[in-house]
C-alpha cells in the first residue's frame, strides 16, 4: 500500500501537468464503474463560442498580436494539441484584466485579487472557468487544501471541461484523506473513461484502488496524515490548522501504540497461561501432539540444539545479505532496514546474541 501511494501521487502530478490531448483507453463495459454517464464532454467549438461570447462585454477588442495568439491557441485544441480550458482563459484574458492579473500571480504562486469573482454581475461562465483553471493551477503547486474550495462547488454539467474538474477534485480529496468523496468523484469520471486521457484514466484507476483499501485510523492512515503535515510546513503553513493536524496524528499514534501494548500483554498472558498447562508426564523437548489437549503443569522449557556454527548460521554472503535488504526497503518503511543494517554490524562484530 505504501509503494502503491507513492507510485499514485507521483502518477497524479504528471497527469495534472500533462499537456495536449491523449488517445482515450478503450473500457470494458463490464467494468464495476460502468453505468449510465452523468455527464458529457462539451465541443471545443462550443466552449470557444462561450469563451468568446461571455469575454466579449468585458473589455475592448485585443490587440491584432493577442487575436493571432488565441487563434493558434484555439487551433492547436482542434488538432488534439492543445488544452481546452487554457484557451477559454486565454480567450477571457485578453479582454478581463483582472484575469489576467489573476493567471501571473497563481502563476508564479502568489495570492491573486479574486473578490471580482464574486461580484454579481461576473458571467457564470467567465466566473466558473476561472476558478477550475485556477483550482488545477493549485493542484499542480500541491496546494490541495487551498484548491478543494474552488473545485468543490462548481457544477460538473455545466462545466468547461469536466474531466478536468472531476479529476483534480477527487486528487484533492484523495490527498486529504476524503476517502468517500473522492471514490464518489473518480466514479463519476470513470464514467466515461472511454473518452477521457488515458493519462487520466490510469491514475483514476489507481486512485479508486487506494482510495477503497485505506482503513481509517490504522499505520497506513496516520502515515498520510503524517505527509499532508510534511506538506503545509514544506509550503510554510505552521499555523493553528497544521498543529491541530499533528496534535492528531500524535494522539492516533498514542492510541496504535496503547493497542499494540495490550495486544503484547495479552499474548504473554497467553503464553504463560499455555506453558503452565504444558508440561505433565512429558519430556521437556517433547512437544504435544496437535490432537490433545494440553494439560497439567511445567516449566514451559524445552531442550536446547547445539546447532553449532560451522555452516557460518547466521551470516549470510553479501550478495545475499544485500538482496534481503533491497526486499525490506521494498515492502517496509526505511527505518526497517537500518535497524536491521545494524543488526547485521553488530553481528559481523560479534555483539548480538544470534
Amino acid at each position: 500500500m505504501r509503494n502503491l501511494c507513492g507510485a499514485v501521487l507521483m502518477l497524479v502530478a504528471v497527469a495534472g501537468r500533462a499537456g495536449g490531448v491523449e488517445p482515450p483507453l478503450r473500457a470494458d463495459p463490464g467494468l464495476e464503474f460502468a453505468r449510465e454517464p452523468s455527464w458529457r464532454a462539451p465541443e471545443p467549438a462550443a466552449i470557444r463560442a462561450r469563451a468568446e461570447q461571455a469575454a466579449r462585454p468585458l473589455g475592448p477588442d485585443p490587440a491584432a498580436e493577442t487575436l493571432t495568439r488565441l487563434e493558434a491557441g484555439w487551433a492547436a485544441v482542434a488538432a488534439g494539441r492543445g488544452d481546452t480550458l487554457d484557451a477559454a482563459l486565454e480567450t477571457i484574458a485578453a479582454r478581463e484584466p483582472r484575469a489576467a492579473a489573476l493567471m501571473a500571480a497563481v502563476r508564479r504562486g502568489a495570492k491573486p485579487d479574486a473578490a471580482w469573482l464574486d461580484e454579481s454581475p461576473s458571467d457564470s461562465f467567465v466566473r466558473d472557468a476561472v476558478r477550475l483553471w485556477w483550482g488545477r493551477e493549485l493542484v499542480r503547486q500541491d496546494r490541495f487544501d487551498d484548491a478543494l474550495p474552488l473545485l468543490a462547488g462548481l457544477d460538473v454539467a455545466a462545466s468547461v471541461d469536466p474531466a478536468t474538474l472531476l479529476f483534480h477534485r477527487a486528487a484533492c480529496q484523495h490527498w486529504l484523506l476524503d476517502m468517500d468523496g473522492a471514490i464518489e468523484s473518480l466514479d463519476r469520471l470513470l464514467e466515461r473513461e472511454a473518452e477521457i486521457p488515458a493519462r487520466y484514466a490510469r491514475v483514476a484507476r489507481l486512485l479508486r484502488a487506494d482510495a477503497g483499501g485505506l482503513e481509517p485510523e490504522t499505520l497506513a492512515h496516520v502515515a498520510r496524515r503524517m505527509r499532508d503535515v510534511g506538506r503545509r510546513l514544506h509550503l510554510g503553513r505552521a499555523g493553528a490548522g497544521t498543529r491541530s493536524l499533528q496534535d492528531g496524528v500524535i494522539e492516533s499514534l498514542d492510541k496504535l501504540i496503547k493497542k499494540l501494548e495490550e495486544q503484547r500483554q495479552q499474548q504473554q498472558q497467553e503464553q504463560a497461561a499455555g506453558g503452565g498447562a504444558g508440561g505433565s508426564g512429558r519430556g521437556g523437548g517433547q512437544p504435544m501432539d496437535d490432537s490433545r489437549i494440553a494439560g497439567g503443569k511445567g516449566p514451559g522449557d524445552v531442550q536446547k540444539r547445539d546447532i553449532g556454527d560451522a555452516d557460518g548460521w547466521g551470516n549470510l554472503p553479501p550478495h545475499q545479505r544485500e538482496e534481503a535488504l533491497q526486499q525490506i526497503g521494498r515492502e517496509f518503511p526505511p527505518h526497517y532496514r537500518e535497524a536491521i543494517e545494524q543488526y547485521f554490524k553488530r553481528l559481523a562484530a560479534g555483539g548480538e546474541d544470534r
